[in-house]
Protein backbone atom coordinates (compact mmCIF):
# COMPACT_ATOMS: atom_id res chain seq x y z
CA UNK A 1 0.00 0.00 0.00
CA UNK A 2 3.17 2.54 0.63
CA UNK A 3 4.06 1.56 -2.85
CA UNK A 4 1.04 1.85 -4.18
CA UNK A 5 0.79 5.37 -2.38
CA UNK A 6 4.04 6.27 -4.04
CA UNK A 7 2.99 5.70 -7.49
CA UNK A 8 -0.23 7.69 -7.01
CA UNK A 9 1.72 10.83 -5.81
CA UNK A 10 3.78 11.32 -9.16
CA UNK A 11 1.09 12.78 -11.23
CA UNK A 12 1.64 16.77 -9.98
CA UNK A 13 5.56 16.62 -10.63
CA UNK A 14 5.45 14.67 -14.11
CA UNK A 15 2.92 17.21 -14.77
CA UNK A 16 4.28 19.72 -14.49
CA UNK A 17 7.41 19.04 -16.59
CA UNK A 18 5.11 18.37 -19.96
CA UNK A 19 5.86 20.39 -22.25
CA UNK A 20 3.35 21.18 -25.29
CA UNK A 21 -0.05 18.91 -23.17
CA UNK A 22 -2.21 21.16 -21.74
CA UNK A 23 -5.88 20.79 -20.27
CA UNK A 24 -8.14 18.13 -21.33
CA UNK A 25 -5.13 16.52 -23.32
CA UNK A 26 -3.93 15.38 -20.35
CA UNK A 27 -7.01 13.89 -19.51
CA UNK A 28 -7.42 12.14 -22.77
CA UNK A 29 -3.77 10.38 -22.79
CA UNK A 30 -3.54 9.09 -19.53
CA UNK A 31 -6.96 7.65 -19.35
CA UNK A 32 -6.29 6.36 -22.70
CA UNK A 33 -2.89 4.67 -21.97
CA UNK A 34 -4.26 3.44 -18.27
CA UNK A 35 -7.27 2.08 -20.20
CA UNK A 36 -4.91 0.04 -22.62
CA UNK A 37 -2.64 -1.33 -19.83
CA UNK A 38 -5.45 -2.53 -17.57
CA UNK A 39 -7.05 -4.70 -20.88
CA UNK A 40 -3.52 -6.11 -21.17
CA UNK A 41 -3.09 -6.43 -17.23
CA UNK A 42 -6.80 -7.45 -16.56
CA UNK A 43 -6.54 -9.83 -19.52
CA UNK A 44 -3.78 -11.49 -17.99
CA UNK A 45 -4.83 -11.59 -14.45
CA UNK A 46 -8.23 -13.06 -15.08
CA UNK A 47 -8.51 -14.18 -18.63
CA UNK A 48 -9.82 -12.17 -21.67
CA UNK A 49 -13.18 -14.83 -21.17
CA UNK A 50 -13.31 -13.64 -17.41
CA UNK A 51 -13.14 -9.81 -18.63
CA UNK A 52 -16.00 -9.93 -21.44
CA UNK A 53 -18.32 -11.66 -19.09
CA UNK A 54 -17.45 -8.85 -16.28
CA UNK A 55 -18.48 -6.34 -18.60
CA UNK A 56 -21.31 -7.69 -19.80
CA UNK A 57 -22.75 -8.95 -16.48
CA UNK A 58 -21.97 -5.84 -14.40
CA UNK A 59 -25.51 -3.90 -14.69
CA UNK A 60 -26.22 -0.37 -13.61
CA UNK A 61 -23.43 -0.51 -10.52
CA UNK A 62 -21.01 -1.08 -12.77
CA UNK A 63 -21.68 1.26 -15.10
CA UNK A 64 -22.21 3.97 -12.14
CA UNK A 65 -18.84 2.90 -10.65
CA UNK A 66 -17.34 3.24 -13.95
CA UNK A 67 -18.76 7.21 -14.22
CA UNK A 68 -17.43 8.13 -11.41
CA UNK A 69 -14.12 6.25 -11.88
CA UNK A 70 -14.30 9.24 -14.68
CA UNK A 71 -14.86 11.96 -13.21
CA UNK A 72 -12.08 10.83 -10.70
CA UNK A 73 -9.88 10.95 -13.54
CA UNK A 74 -11.02 14.00 -15.59
CA UNK A 75 -11.60 15.94 -12.67
CA UNK A 76 -7.70 15.52 -11.41
CA UNK A 77 -5.91 16.21 -14.22
CA UNK A 78 -8.28 19.52 -14.99
CA UNK A 79 -6.98 20.40 -11.36
CA UNK A 80 -4.03 19.95 -11.79
CA UNK A 81 -4.00 22.58 -14.42
CA UNK A 82 -5.65 25.15 -12.34
CA UNK A 83 -3.84 25.09 -9.31
CA UNK A 84 -1.22 23.86 -7.63
CA UNK A 85 -0.44 19.90 -6.43
CA UNK A 86 -0.78 20.52 -3.23
CA UNK A 87 -4.11 22.46 -3.70
CA UNK A 88 -5.60 19.44 -5.38
CA UNK A 89 -4.27 16.89 -2.74
CA UNK A 90 -5.18 18.25 0.15
CA UNK A 91 -9.06 18.36 -1.41
CA UNK A 92 -8.85 15.16 -2.42
CA UNK A 93 -7.43 13.96 0.92
CA UNK A 94 -11.36 14.61 2.92
CA UNK A 95 -12.26 11.43 0.84
CA UNK A 96 -12.18 8.86 3.64
CA UNK A 97 -15.18 11.45 5.34
CA UNK A 98 -16.94 12.65 2.88
CA UNK A 99 -17.27 8.58 2.33
CA UNK A 100 -18.39 8.44 5.93
CA UNK A 101 -20.65 11.10 5.54
CA UNK A 102 -22.50 9.02 2.55
CA UNK A 103 -22.42 5.98 3.82
CA UNK A 104 -24.75 7.52 6.96
CA UNK A 105 -27.35 9.33 4.71
CA UNK A 106 -27.36 6.39 1.80
CA UNK A 107 -26.65 3.19 3.80
CA UNK A 108 -28.27 4.70 7.00
CA UNK A 109 -24.35 3.35 8.82
CA UNK A 110 -24.33 5.43 12.39
CA UNK A 111 -20.79 7.26 12.64
CA UNK A 112 -19.02 7.99 15.40
CA UNK A 113 -18.66 10.95 17.50
CA UNK A 114 -14.62 11.07 16.42
CA UNK A 115 -15.37 10.68 12.99
CA UNK A 116 -18.11 13.89 13.31
CA UNK A 117 -15.26 15.85 14.66
CA UNK A 118 -12.57 14.78 12.59
CA UNK A 119 -15.48 16.10 9.52
CA UNK A 120 -15.72 19.51 11.38
CA UNK A 121 -11.29 19.76 11.57
CA UNK A 122 -11.13 18.84 8.35
CA UNK A 123 -13.98 21.14 7.31
CA UNK A 124 -12.24 23.89 9.11
CA UNK A 125 -8.83 23.21 6.78
CA UNK A 126 -10.77 22.83 3.64
CA UNK A 127 -12.29 26.90 4.42
CA UNK A 128 -8.69 28.25 5.75
CA UNK A 129 -7.79 27.23 1.76
CA UNK A 130 -10.81 28.79 0.09
CA UNK A 131 -10.61 31.64 2.28
CA UNK A 132 -7.46 32.14 1.23
CA UNK A 133 -7.65 31.79 -2.49
CA UNK A 134 -11.29 34.12 -2.21
CA UNK A 135 -9.55 36.55 -0.56
CA UNK A 136 -6.71 37.40 -1.90
CA UNK A 137 -5.21 34.49 -4.08
CA UNK A 138 -5.32 33.80 -8.18
CA UNK A 139 -9.39 33.04 -9.01
CA UNK A 140 -7.75 30.20 -10.91
CA UNK A 141 -6.83 28.44 -7.82
CA UNK A 142 -9.99 28.81 -6.44
CA UNK A 143 -11.12 27.51 -9.55
CA UNK A 144 -8.77 24.73 -9.41
CA UNK A 145 -9.27 23.47 -6.42
CA UNK A 146 -13.19 23.59 -6.95
CA UNK A 147 -12.62 21.35 -9.59
CA UNK A 148 -10.17 19.23 -7.31
CA UNK A 149 -13.19 19.01 -5.11
CA UNK A 150 -15.36 16.82 -7.95
CA UNK A 151 -12.79 13.84 -7.18
CA UNK A 152 -13.45 12.92 -3.50
CA UNK A 153 -17.23 13.34 -4.14
CA UNK A 154 -16.87 10.65 -6.96
CA UNK A 155 -14.79 8.60 -5.05
CA UNK A 156 -17.40 8.62 -1.87
CA UNK A 157 -20.56 8.15 -4.25
CA UNK A 158 -18.23 4.91 -5.45
CA UNK A 159 -16.87 3.81 -2.33
CA UNK A 160 -20.48 4.06 -0.89
CA UNK A 161 -21.62 2.06 -3.68
CA UNK A 162 -19.26 -0.72 -3.22
CA UNK A 163 -20.31 -1.63 0.16
CA UNK A 164 -23.60 -1.50 -0.93
CA UNK A 165 -22.91 -4.54 -3.26
CA UNK A 166 -20.94 -6.35 -0.46
CA UNK A 167 -24.27 -6.93 1.39
CA UNK A 168 -25.31 -9.00 -1.95
CA UNK A 169 -24.71 -13.14 -1.98
CA UNK A 170 -23.43 -12.48 -5.61
CA UNK A 171 -22.02 -9.18 -6.45
CA UNK A 172 -20.80 -8.34 -9.36
CA UNK A 173 -16.96 -7.74 -10.25
CA UNK A 174 -16.35 -4.05 -10.33
CA UNK A 175 -12.40 -3.87 -11.03
CA UNK A 176 -13.73 -3.63 -14.95
CA UNK A 177 -15.13 -0.76 -13.71
CA UNK A 178 -11.83 0.72 -13.61
CA UNK A 179 -11.50 -0.10 -16.92
CA UNK A 180 -14.68 1.84 -18.64
CA UNK A 181 -14.24 4.53 -16.61
CA UNK A 182 -11.18 4.94 -18.06
CA UNK A 183 -12.26 4.98 -21.44
CA UNK A 184 -15.28 7.07 -20.90
CA UNK A 185 -13.07 9.56 -19.34
CA UNK A 186 -11.25 9.48 -22.44
CA UNK A 187 -13.54 9.54 -24.77
CA UNK A 188 -15.32 12.70 -23.11
CA UNK A 189 -11.74 14.50 -23.01
CA UNK A 190 -10.68 13.38 -26.38
CA UNK A 191 -13.19 16.15 -28.50
CA UNK A 192 -12.39 19.08 -26.01
CA UNK A 193 -8.94 18.05 -26.32
CA UNK A 194 -8.46 18.86 -29.82
CA UNK A 195 -6.12 19.78 -31.63
CA UNK A 196 -4.07 18.06 -30.15
CA UNK A 197 -0.57 19.30 -29.03
CA UNK A 198 1.33 17.05 -27.54
CA UNK A 199 5.24 15.40 -28.88
CA UNK A 200 6.57 12.50 -28.45
CA UNK A 201 8.03 14.04 -24.71
CA UNK A 202 4.58 14.37 -23.33
CA UNK A 203 2.77 11.70 -24.43
CA UNK A 204 5.95 9.25 -23.01
CA UNK A 205 5.56 11.27 -19.51
CA UNK A 206 1.63 11.12 -20.09
CA UNK A 207 1.80 7.04 -20.58
CA UNK A 208 4.30 6.79 -17.69
CA UNK A 209 1.01 8.33 -15.56
CA UNK A 210 -1.75 6.05 -17.21
CA UNK A 211 0.11 2.79 -16.58
CA UNK A 212 2.58 3.31 -13.63
CA UNK A 213 0.85 6.11 -11.82
CA UNK A 214 -2.75 4.75 -12.33
CA UNK A 215 -3.65 0.87 -13.50
CA UNK A 216 -1.05 -0.86 -11.68
CA UNK A 217 -1.31 1.26 -8.29
CA UNK A 218 -5.19 0.52 -8.76
CA UNK A 219 -4.77 -2.74 -8.80
CA UNK A 220 -2.50 -3.24 -6.16
CA UNK A 221 -5.16 -1.52 -3.70
CA UNK A 222 -7.66 -3.79 -5.17
CA UNK A 223 -5.48 -6.84 -3.75
CA UNK A 224 -4.66 -4.98 -0.41
CA UNK A 225 -7.76 -4.64 0.34
CA UNK A 226 -8.32 -8.59 0.86
CA UNK A 227 -5.63 -7.98 3.71
CA UNK A 228 -5.32 -4.89 5.06
CA UNK A 229 -8.71 -3.06 7.15
CA UNK A 230 -10.18 0.13 5.53
CA UNK A 231 -8.53 2.33 8.74
CA UNK A 232 -5.21 0.86 7.66
CA UNK A 233 -5.74 0.99 3.65
CA UNK A 234 -6.72 5.26 4.49
CA UNK A 235 -4.25 5.85 7.01
CA UNK A 236 -1.33 4.52 4.07
CA UNK A 237 -3.77 6.44 1.20
CA UNK A 238 -2.92 9.38 3.31
CA UNK A 239 1.09 9.06 2.00
CA UNK A 240 -0.09 9.78 -1.22
CA UNK A 241 -0.52 13.85 -0.12
CA UNK A 242 2.83 13.86 1.65
CA UNK A 243 4.75 12.17 -1.05
CA UNK A 244 2.83 14.15 -3.70
CA UNK A 245 3.88 17.76 -2.15
CA UNK A 246 7.32 16.76 -1.23
CA UNK A 247 8.00 15.84 -5.12
CA UNK A 248 5.87 18.90 -6.42
CA UNK A 249 8.45 20.96 -4.37
CA UNK A 250 11.89 19.20 -5.25
CA UNK A 251 11.44 18.12 -8.62
CA UNK A 252 9.31 21.34 -9.75
CA UNK A 253 10.32 24.02 -7.15
CA UNK A 254 6.36 24.07 -6.19
CA UNK A 255 6.59 25.27 -2.87
CA UNK A 256 3.18 25.34 -0.86
CA UNK A 257 1.51 28.32 0.51
CA UNK A 258 0.75 29.24 4.30
CA UNK A 259 -2.57 28.42 4.17
CA UNK A 260 -2.22 25.11 1.70
CA UNK A 261 -0.11 24.26 4.60
CA UNK A 262 -2.13 24.65 7.66
CA UNK A 263 -5.27 24.08 6.07
CA UNK A 264 -3.59 20.84 5.24
CA UNK A 265 -2.33 20.44 8.01
CA UNK A 266 -5.69 20.44 9.96
CA UNK A 267 -7.01 18.00 7.24
CA UNK A 268 -4.49 15.56 7.73
CA UNK A 269 -4.55 15.70 11.30
CA UNK A 270 -8.31 15.02 11.13
CA UNK A 271 -7.92 11.60 9.22
CA UNK A 272 -4.94 10.57 11.14
CA UNK A 273 -6.34 10.94 14.20
CA UNK A 274 -10.18 9.22 13.36
CA UNK A 275 -8.04 6.35 11.08
CA UNK A 276 -5.98 5.76 14.23
CA UNK A 277 -8.81 5.67 16.54
CA UNK A 278 -10.81 3.44 14.56
CA UNK A 279 -7.58 1.23 13.76
CA UNK A 280 -7.03 0.92 17.46
CA UNK A 281 -11.18 0.24 18.20
CA UNK A 282 -10.80 -2.66 15.39
CA UNK A 283 -7.84 -4.09 17.21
Amino acid sequence: MVAAALMWSIAGVVTRHLDDARGFELTFWRSGFNALALVVLLAWLRGPTHLLASLRGGGRALWLSAACWAVMFTAFMLALTLTTVANVLVTMAIGPLLTALMSRVALGHRLAPRTWGAIALAGVGIAWMYGHDISGGDPRHLLGTAVALAVPIAAAINWTLLQHLKGREDPPEMLSAVLIGALLSAAVALPLALPLQAGAHDIGLLALLGVVQLAIPCLMAVRVAQVLSAPEISLLGLLEVVFGVLWAWLGAGEAPSMAVLGGGALVLLALVLNEMLALRRSR
